[in-house]
């Protein structure tokens, strides 16, 4: 009797400690992406905040430059002007947009710190295959 109750705690024990190490992996690993993905909502939060006071002080001041301008060739050159400011806003938008596009490329890719302990942890199931 005795033998056949230390046989399966024998092979429980292994059994447990794996499975004990894989949820510490998976905790780890978890808390790790918690961690990145509340960054991540506090980045984006603070990058849509910027962008709209930036937009919205933006358009005024466009409209308003413009307004004056247009209002002080109102009588010489009123059409040349407006078509004018219609080119310089339109380059300047794709300017913008330009570089916007070189700035997210230049974002560290999200939950990076977590998709690389992933990584580690299958080189190290291969290595140990």
């Amino acid at each position: 009797m005795d033998t056949e109750n230390r046989r399966p705690s024998g092979l429980l024990g292994p059994l447990r400690a794996l499975g004990d190490g894989l949820l510490a992996a998976v905790q780890g690993r978890m808390e790790l992406f918690s961690l990145e993905l509340r960054e991540e909502k506090f980045r984006l939060i603070r990058t849509v905040v910027w962008v709209t006071a930036a937009v919205f002080l933006g358009m005024l001041a466009i409209i308003f430059a413009s307004l004056t301008v247009v209002y002080l060739f109102w009588d010489s050159a009123r059409l040349a002007v407006l078509g004018g400011l219609a080119v310089f806003h339109t380059a300047a938008l794709a300017a913008v947009l330009l570089a916007l596009r070189r700035f997210l490329a230049r974002q560290p890719k999200p939950f990076a710190a977590t998709l690389q302990e992933f990584a580690k942890d299958r080189a190290c199931i291969h290595k140990q295959n």
